[in-house]
């Protein structure tokens, strides 16, 4: 997450177990321009840069690793931006809600996504608390979601993607 001089917070990455975050500081980026906050109980470790470097120039397996997170996560980036560009607020947030739910990934989609605020959810699409809750309370009466306990989402917000 990061914060504008005027105080408009924007959530640049929501990330994953295994992800990694602070990266910047192995291409020489004195200081982290973001901030991290765990959603959910985590467990984090810290490697230190030296060792990061080692690890990387005698572990091949940790190279190949650690460079397929990087491009993944620059797609996503690119991604996030033409999306930030040239769609509405509404269709980012299917986009980002099919995406917390890994549509589009290996493996199964997980139909429920755990507790996440429409603050976090307005910072990353990049818009208000009161769009996100309007949409997500057309996305609710029409079929799209369910909030039972934790957020459901069901493949059929795609139309809301796709529908022009």
């Amino acid at each position: 997450m990061v914060v504008s001089a005027h105080g408009k917070e924007g959530v640049i990455a929501m990330l994953s177990a295994g992800d990694f975050f602070g990266e910047g500081c192995l291409a020489g980026q004195p200081v982290y321009m973001a901030s991290a906050s765990a959603m959910a109980k985590s467990a984090i470790r810290r490697i230190d840069k030296r060792a990061m470097i080692n690890a990387l120039h005698r572990n091949s397996a940790m190279s190949e690793m650690f460079l397929g997170f990087l491009l993944s996560r620059n797609i996503q980036i690119e991604a996030d931006l033409i999306d930030q560009l040239f769609n509405s607020s509404e269709r980012r947030l299917a986009r980002l809600l099919l995406l917390l739910a890994n549509f589009g990934k290996e493996g199964k989609m997980e139909a429920v996504i755990p507790r996440i605020n429409q603050d976090i959810l307005a910072a990353k699409v990049g818009t208000t608390r009161s769009r996100i809750n309007f949409f997500m309370n057309k996305f609710r009466k029409l079929g799209f979601i369910e909030y039972n306990g934790g957020l459901k989402v069901h493949t059929s917000l795609l139309n809301i993607i796709v529908h022009d």
